[in-house]
């Protein structure tokens, strides 16, 4: 069998197809191959990139040898026409125009977000992409549209579609009248609290941990079946049993794994929040519609792709994903929903992008027009990095506004009697806020019969080139850090007694540093060193899970970058191992085929995943062991990770390799992320642990560097 279940020439995600433009381009000559057209280009964009300056052209450029770099390099490795001499020479001549590409990218590190997961085509990228193939005599892809304007309001109206199936029902039932006749939102009798600022005060009570995170749920009175047998767990149908009581509001927080999606379907159900609109990220949209099949049967679903030429306007169930939303967001907020549901809610974390803005005025819109709206944020990460996290996800509830508690919250904070100077207001505070529908329960709590989990770290030494490579990167960047810090020591006006580390200064040129990643960064960041770890220790976190696969069964391993994906699997390759991947550039069928082949064929024993493409939406529990070999920048992403495999359906204890390398930043890196898991631990689940910082995790890992590299030089 074919050991990688991947298409032959992937397109980059996020590619769809379109009416070609008016004009068509200049087509190249037909008489170059292809490998040597990517290397004059690619030695183009470092001649721009070594005089310190590349033009937009050149960037465009630059994504695109990218881009066909791995299209070629998959296609040599896949196609057996191709002899082994031929496919020899033509990776080692991949090789070189990546090499090329590498010294680029340490030359102006904002290349990389061209090469990340996901990283948006544009129109001109697709265009010269598919002039380089013709010109090499390759069929072209498809032309894909322009890359989506930002959006003003809800979406500028030349971004703007609305279904024809959407036009039906609006003709069928014109008038869709606000319907206000549930009882009214609870509004303070007094205004005591009318002069105080109290978002801060609020956000600050979650800091100070507390009880567990839940509000008082009532006991259900008989179970919820779902189709083909399926019952929800206690845990699960006590949401439900809330929401049939009338409860309409609710921060869905339980750990991954414990079945929110059926919670939510049917809690809408049981509501009667009919249509209801659920904005999900793109990998779970198929999901949703077939646990919609599952739990709510008699309810339709449709998923809106593209422009939505296959929706179906009389649906119960819209689902659409947060990409798309802006095309999409003027007829949704006239549809007359009933209801929302917002999946991995932490997405719209920043109220300032185009996602949380779309998601919040839709909020609004359902609240004005229906009193008794069933509005519904789901994550298992709510806290990201930092208490305000909160913020979006609390105004999408309708508990509080920009700048206040909006009235229900209010009333509850009024009746406490106190203010934010009295001692026992932030117990209090975190109880009203509570009481608004956080709802949060931990698998050990609630579903015993879930196995245990653990994390366990294996450090590894790099003692080959590449890991000479990445000390000698860590070293100058350290010593980069170091000469700055000095610098600015020696420019005070006024000299400080004393021999110890000025920590404000360690943290103002680390936070410097952090944001010195632009067009005129030389040197590798604190993101290239990571990416140059990760790039090490593939082969042997792929070694090892080649091991884990032999001994114990079906492995899942996570990596973050491509190139490090790549070389796990050419270990797998080489180790004759049979393997699957999930990768953001994959279509929709083929992501399925791959996630169906490692579940079912007993010959594919690990699948590599992408964290940013796998994260969520997986349920991957055929497998018991997860193997990390990148870490992640967050906690939340490490945890979204290791719960594909450790969820319900488990019936084997869950363990996490978090491969380390040891004597780098990786290893300090490790402690970081340990930390600030505390930080949901002690918010949600009333933990009394310490809290590391909330501050964002690449300072804290420079700050580190720094503080060491300070302390180095003193001892």
């Amino acid at each position: 069998m074919t050991n990688r279940l991947t298409p032959r020439s992937p397109r980059r995600a996020g590619a769809r197809r379109t009416a070609p433009r008016s004009h068509q381009p200049a087509r190249a000559p037909q008489d170059e191959s292809l490998i040597p057209a990517l290397t004059r280009t690619a030695r183009r964009v470092e001649a721009e990139a070594n005089r310190g300056r590349i033009r937009p052209a050149s960037r465009t450029a630059y994504q695109v040898v990218a881009l066909l770099v791995r299209q070629e390099r998959a296609r040599l490795q896949s196609e057996a026409s191709v002899g082994e001499p031929g496919r020899a020479a033509g990776l080692a001549q991949l090789e070189g125009v990546a090499t090329i590409l590498a010294k680029t990218a340490a030359r102006d590190t904002s290349l990389l977000s061209l090469l990340a997961d996901g990283a948006v085509v544009s129109h001109d990228a697709a265009d010269l992409k598919n002039r380089m193939l013709r010109a090499a005599g390759r069929e072209p892809d498809p032309e894909p549209t322009r890359a989506p304007e930002p959006a003003t309001d809800l979406a500028p109206p030349s971004r703007r579609v609305v279904p024809q199936t959407v036009i039906a029902r609006q003709l069928a039932s014109p008038f869709l009248a606000p319907d206000f006749s549930a009882v009214p939102a609870r509004r303070p009798t007094t205004n005591r609290l009318g002069s105080w600022e109290l978002l801060s005060p609020l956000f600050r009570a979650f800091e100070s941990g507390g009880d567990s995170s839940c509000m008082p749920l009532p006991e259900p009175d008989r179970a919820v079946p779902g189709l083909r047998g399926r019952v929800l767990m206690h845990h699960q149908a006590q949401v439900v049993a809330a929401a049939a009581g009338g409860h309409r509001t609710f921060l869905l927080a339980d750990e991954p794994g414990l079945g929110k999606t059926a919670q939510a379907l049917l809690a809408a159900d049981a509501a009667d929040a009919f249509p209801l609109l659920v904005v999900v990220p793109n990998v779970v949209k198929a999901n949703w519609a077939h646990e919609a099949g599952l739990w709510t049967p008699r309810r339709t679903a449709t998923v809106i792709h593209g422009d939505g030429e296959t929706l179906d306007g009389f649906a119960d169930i819209v689902i659409v994903n947060y990409d798309i939303l802006d095309r999409h967001a003027g007829w949704l907020a006239h549809h007359g929903f009933r209801g929302m549901v917002v999946d991995e809610a932490h997405f719209i974390k920043n109220r300032t992008s185009q996602r949380s803005r779309h998601v919040l005025e839709l909020s609004a819109r359902i609240r004005d027009r229906r009193a008794d709206a069933l509005l519904m944020a789901l994550t298992g990460t709510p806290l990201i990095n930092d208490i305000e996290d909160f913020r979006a996800i609390w105004q999408f509830l309708g508990w509080i506004d920009d700048t206040k508690p909006r009235g229900a919250l209010m009333a509850a904070l009024e009746e406490t009697g106190l203010t934010p100077a009295d001692p026992g207001f932030a117990a209090a505070a975190r109880a009203a806020v509570i009481g608004m529908g956080i709802v949060r329960r931990r698998k050990v709590d609630v579903a015993a019969d879930i196995p245990a989990r653990r994390v366990a770290d294996l450090p590894i030494e790099l003692d080959d080139e590449a890991g000479r490579s990445v000390r000698a990167a860590e070293q100058e960047l350290a010593r980069r850090l170091v000469a700055r810090y000095e610098k600015a020591l020696a420019s005070r006006p006024v000299v400080v007694d004393g021999e110890g580390i000025d920590e404000a200064l360690v943290r103002k040129v680390a936070s410097a540093e952090r944001k010195n990643t632009g067009a005129k960064a030389t040197g590798d960041n604190v993101f290239t060193v990571m990416r140059r770890i990760g790039q090490a220790k593939a082969a042997p976190a792929a070694d090892y899970a080649a091991q884990l696969a032999r001994s114990v069964g079906k492995v899942v391993l996570f990596a973050k970058h491509i190139d490090v994906m790549d070389a796990a699997e050419q270990t797998f390759a080489k180790r004759g191992i049979g393997y699957a991947s999930v990768r953001g550039e994959q279509t929709a069928k083929v992501r399925k085929a791959n996630i169906e082949a490692f579940l079912t064929d007993p010959e594919v024993s690990v699948i590599v995943c992408s964290l940013s493409a796998a994260g969520v939406g997986l349920n991957l529990q055929v497998a018991s062991n997860v193997v990390l070999a990148e870490l992640s920048w967050t906690s939340a992403e490490q945890t979204q990770a290791i719960d594909r495999v450790h969820r319900i359906g488990q019936t084997e204890p869950v363990t996490a390799w978090r491969i380390i390398a040891a004597q780098t930043i990786d290893s300090r890196l490790a402690e970081i992320v340990d930390d600030k898991a505390g930080l949901a631990a002690r918010a949600l689940d009333g933990s009394d642990e310490e809290v590391g910082s909330s501050a964002d995790i690449q300072l804290e890992a420079l700050v580190s560097l720094l503080t060491d590299a300070l302390e180095a030089r003193v001892s």
